[in-house]
């Protein structure tokens, strides 16, 4: 029995609202190996010694490259709306250049239909991470190249799918790809290079505008053209000038070398001066922001939990309580001047603090940035330690109230005036969880990993009623 503290009255959403879940190809899919796939940067560092915990792979992931058919079966009996998941682009182009693999193709082809056979709205995802290792080999992110080579992957999956998927994200939480990959090197490729990584910065920006003119090109015009970004809620330590400055270089790097090109058409001159030390900035080719700042019909945020800065004092070497994984190597470049500080309040079992506050002034500061732009929460949830009762059942009651705050937030949000379409739990599955490994679970749906049975948690049958109803249940207990 799982007990929920309930509003006095029902917090209903609008009854469009996409109620829906997330994943990612390299962490749920498997088959690494069949159908054409090649190796992509994280098959290759997460078979390097070391990088992952306990070594653990995607080899097999939770197989859902053979089990798609009964995961969108759980997905329309728990009453979901909507599914976001990612392409593996070296399964579809394996080199990361030329044609497309069609028995890859025909993967994705057989996972829309259905989806949409059981009524369930497929968003796509792009870019999720995994980018082709002989991609990677040529130089990443940080060459300008890999641009243009994305904008010709975005051209070949929008031909196949675009006829029946609407909804599409180029390239999902680019400040991971760039600063996790190529600066602090917690994520693939595992680079420690700070100059790299703001260069890394500016091709997935430009990669964005070219794969969204690509995408344009290639599909109807009733199509919907979005990016997905982990924007952090930045809060300075105190009111000191000292702290504030901090504050402002932290969100430069974690939102406005993002947002700045992409929805302004400029990056901010403040992020140009505290990264002077490490790069000119000179590989910006002149028309480069024209081609990042494309029109979209949408834009996708995703949301864990916010940041507390402050200036650093002179025993401190630099942000490492940041809560992106340990490395001795700074995902924040120019930033080490900067003490990142643990927030109050319960924490899941990330280390991250549960606030749902930072979700409602993220909602409301896009809603400022971008106004009259469509708003979608294409990430948001929480890790906990779930383990089976006797009787099979994984309650977690800790995930329910979680994702209570976090929706009603959302709602106070719409009520506020934001304009939030739609809400995507992360993560439908337990899953690879990048450098972790299989030790965080975020899934509403249980996964064993010894038998791959899937198991809905009490979080998965709480937000189905949500999803069914269009309201924050009521009631007190979910079986």
């Amino acid at each position: 029995m799982l007990e929920s503290e309930t509003p006095a009255t029902p917090v209903t959403f609008p009854p469009a609202f996409l109620w829906g879940a997330a994943t990612s190809a390299y962490q749920i899919e498997g088959a690494v190996r069949e159908d054409g796939r090649t190796p992509s940067i994280w098959d290759t560092f997460s078979h390097t010694p070391g990088k992952t915990a306990g070594g653990d792979h995607g080899d097999i992931a939770v197989d859902h490259y053979h089990r798609y058919r009964d995961d969108v079966a759980l997905m329309a009996d728990l009453g979901l709306t909507a599914y976001r998941f990612s392409i593996s682009w070296s399964r579809v182009q394996p080199t990361g250049r030329g044609p497309a693999v069609q028995r890859g193709l025909d993967f994705y082809r057989r996972l829309v239909d259905e989806l949409l056979a059981h009524g369930i709205k497929p968003a796509v995802t792009l870019y999720h991470w995994d980018l082709p290792q002989e991609l990677e080999d040529a130089g990443g992110w940080p060459e300008r190249d890999t641009a243009y080579r994305f904008a010709e992957y975005a051209q070949i999956v929008g031909e196949a799918l675009g006829d029946r998927v609407e909804q599409w994200i180029t390239i999902n939480e680019p400040w991971c790809a760039a600063f996790l990959g190529y600066a602090s090197g917690v994520h693939a490729p595992g680079r420690t290079d700070p100059a790299a990584s703001l260069k890394a910065a500016h091709t997935l920006n430009l990669a964005h505008g070219l794969g969204t003119s690509a995408l344009r090109a290639s599909m109807p015009a009733r199509n919907s053209v979005a990016l997905s970004l982990n924007s952090s809620v930045v809060r300075p330590f105190s009111q000191d000038a000292a702290d504030l400055a901090a504050a402002q270089k932290i969100d430069d790097l974690a939102n406005g070398v993002f947002h700045g090109p992409i929805l302004h058409g400029a990056y901010p001159q403040t992020l140009f001066t505290a990264t002077e030390l490490i790069t000119d900035w000179s590989f910006v080719e002149d028309g480069d922001l024209a081609l990042i700042n494309q029109p979209l019909d949408a834009l996708g945020l995703n949301y864990y939990t916010p940041a507390l800065v402050s200036s650093a004092d002179a025993e401190t070497s630099g942000p490492r309580a940041d809560g992106h994984g340990s490395s001795a190597h700074s995902p924040w470049p120019g930033a080490d001047d900067v003490t990142f500080h643990q927030t109050p309040g319960e924490r899941t079992e990330m280390g991250w603090t549960i606030d749902p506050t930072g979700l409602h002034d993220l909602i409301m500061r896009y809603t400022r940035e971008a106004p009259g732009l469509p708003l979608y929460i294409t990430e948001n949830g929480a890790a906990y330690d779930d383990k089976p009762d006797p009787d099979g059942r994984v309650h977690d009651p800790e995930r329910v109230a979680y994702l209570q705050g976090h929706l009603a937030a959302v709602r106070r949000a719409i009520a506020d005036g934001a304009d939030v379409r739609g809400y995507y739990l992360w993560s439908l599955l337990d899953n690879f969880e990048w450098a972790y490994g299989y030790e965080k679970r975020f899934g509403a749906v249980y996964v064993d990993y010894a038998t791959l049975e899937r198991t809905p948690k009490s979080s998965a049958l709480w937000y189905g009623q949500a999803a069914r109803t269009g309201t924050l249940p009521e009631v007190r207990s979910i079986q």
